[in-house]
């Protein structure tokens, strides 16, 4: 009897191991399919982070257990340097005790990040600019009120408090340092944005050229191309983090308007391979998007598409949290690919990305060929030209001189709403395609009121059709984007910094100056208007808060914005920049109110 019972409990027990083989071997085979269901929408490359990321990455969640989520910052903690090099520290982090759930001990910890990590601020030092002065000969002639010109004064003094530069202790030891080096000074946003930002440098230069600093300008760009040089691209920002992405591609246009003011040849001359080398990157591999238009012609056109498929460094935890929501491995992936996609477009977060508008793990940057974008590559087209044809390069001149044409019929092909009078971002949908090309629907037209409809007005290759532009400036007009204190980015307000009723001085520069390149009595009458709330808008906000601001809400004259994974950030390089080539261009009466009306 024993014996059977031994025999008994035998089998019982290989049934069990049976049974949890199965189970295992079901669950495993029901996560290989879920990868496997993934494969087509997350096949793009991934450029790997370095070993300090990573590091500084486990450091953020513990500080985040430890801390807690009251004013905590993720990007802090990749921003920090280390004291001594990574074996050292990761061996000191080690040891620390950590709890159950991932915290250690405030005091602890906090003699660990003193101990072993310099401060964020620490990379870089303030640099004198050589081309500052007070007041430079011929600024803003046309500005004569007193109160408005004393303030244009002190915005054009706030480039002296952004001015930075790489410290050495970067150039000498950069395996401790998230920061990239640089051979130039930079001009940062402000606040958190401690590093130079790709389409910030844009409005940054448009205005240190209003502020006569030329030198500046020129070494911004010389920064610019050292990133290419390295990458083959221009970095989101100057971080280890950011290399798995660029940013909206207007580098060429800070060439061409550097040019326009200095005349320097050279320049030209020596900035010319790295933009070569930029628009490849953003018109092949993953960028690259064909779709078959309603007569069978298939166009070629970019989207965004970051190179990266886990959390982003720089806001990991956030990112975590995002994702939580989501159970099947295979969608976090691509949530991921998504969001730092959605950081590459500079519209970071937008209901503009989002299949529900409600949810942003329905984010679907990858799957969007946006007008915003392609408006940048066929002005870098138009640029590459205009430059090409300045050093002689004639067959250079003549290749972009084709591409443009070639983008602007693709946009208008697959773009362009004649009834709506506004180009509109193109969704691309996988039961849609071809080997070769998607097809082209007119309901994956994405026909919701964004300020991004209206940037090709910025691109002079679409001036020429009058009957266009004048449809455009009419669906504008009636389109909502237009309140109070500026244009909105969007009519739906979520929460996202992206979205009503938040206003960011980038929108509305690109299209107050695609007004005035068009030149109609209306277009340039409507420009000046939105210039002016524009204007009003950051005075009164300086003049109660002491400060420039990243964005505005354009609801309230005087307000800046909100929303977003961040708080509201002052400096503002961009925001500086489009104040300063607004009242450039604009002026400012002596007898004009400068407050709100």
């Amino acid at each position: 009897m024993a014996y059977a019972k031994t025999a008994v409990n035998r089998q019982e027990a290989l049934l069990i191991i049976v049974f949890a083989f199965l189970i295992s071997f079901s669950s495993i085979m029901a996560s290989t399919d879920a990868l496997d269901s993934c494969k087509p929408t997350d096949s793009g490359p991934v450029v790997k982070t370095t070993p300090l990321v990573s590091f500084l990455e486990t450091v953020q969640q513990t500080s985040l257990k430890t801390f807690g989520h009251k004013n905590f910052d993720p990007k802090l903690y990749v921003d920090v340097s280390l004291k001594y090099n990574l074996n050292t520290t990761v061996e000191a982090f080690n040891k620390l005790s950590i709890a159950d759930n991932g915290s250690v001990s405030v005091s602890d910890l906090n003699d660990f990040l003193a101990q072993y990590l310099e401060g964020a601020d620490e990379d870089l030092v303030y640099a004198e600019p050589v081309d500052f002065v007070a007041e430079p000969r011929d600024f803003l002639p046309n500005v004569e009120n007193p109160e408005m010109r004393a303030w244009a004064l002190e915005v054009h003094s706030l480039w002296k408090n952004l001015s930075r530069k790489v410290s050495d202790t970067v150039l000498e030891k950069p395996e401790l340092h998230t920061l990239l080096p640089l051979p130039k000074p930079v001009i940062i946003p402000g606040s958190r944005f401690r590093e130079v930002y790709y389409w910030d440098s844009y409005w940054v230069i448009r205005g240190l050229l209003a502020s006569k600093m030329y030198v500046t300008a020129k070494g911004i760009v010389t920064n610019l191309i050292s990133l290419i040089d390295e990458f083959g691209y221009v970095l989101n920002g100057a971080r280890a983090y950011y290399t798995n992405r660029s940013q909206p591609p207007l580098l060429s246009s800070m060439i061409f308007n550097i040019y326009n003011q200095t005349g320097d040849e050279q320049f030209i001359k020596s900035s010319l391979p790295a933009l070569l080398k930029e628009y490849e990157f953003w018109n092949s591999g993953i960028h690259k998007v064909s779709i078959k238009d309603a007569q069978g012609e298939i166009h070629n056109l970019s989207r965004y598409y970051a190179m990266w498929n886990t959390p982003r460094p720089e806001s990991s935890s956030i990112d975590q949290e995002t994702a939580s929501r989501l159970s099947n491995v295979c969608e976090k992936t691509q949530l991921y690919r998504e969001l730092a996609s959605a950081a590459e477009s500079g519209w970071d977060f937008s209901t503009r990305w989002m299949r529900n508008a409600s949810d942003l793990t329905t984010l679907s940057t990858t799957y969007i060929v946006p007008v915003d974008l392609n408006s940048f590559i066929l002005k870098m087209e138009l640029d590459i030209a205009f430059l090409a044809n300045v050093t002689g390069e004639s067959s250079i001149a003549a290749r972009f001189t084709e591409a443009s044409e070639a983008r602007k019929k693709a946009m208008n092909a697959i773009l362009w709403n004649a009834e709506k009078g506004q180009w509109f971002d193109y969704w691309l949908t996988e039961t849609n395609t071809s080997k070769d090309a998607y097809t082209w629907e007119a309901s994956n037209q994405n026909q919701k009121s964004f300020a991004s409809n209206f940037i090709p007005l910025w691109v002079n290759l679409f001036h020429s059709d009058a009957t266009m532009m004048e449809k455009v400036i009419q669906s504008f007009q009636t389109s909502g984007l237009l309140r109070p204190a500026g244009i909105a980015t969007s009519l739906t307000n979520t929460g996202q910094q992206w979205d009503f009723p938040n206003g960011w001085a980038p929108l509305q520069h690109l299209i107050v100056e695609g007004l005035v390149r068009y030149g109609s009595e209306e277009a340039n009458s409507l420009a000046k208007d939105i210039a002016l709330r524009w204007i009003r808008t950051n005075y009164v906000a300086y003049q109660e808060t002491g400060a420039m601001h990243e964005k505005y809400d354009v609801e309230k004259c005087g307000e800046f914005g909100g929303g977003g994974e961040y708080k509201p950030q002052t400096g503002f390089g961009w925001s500086n920049g489009v104040v300063l080539a607004f009242l450039e261009e604009f002026g400012w009466p002596a007898d004009v109110k400068v407050g709100c009306q």
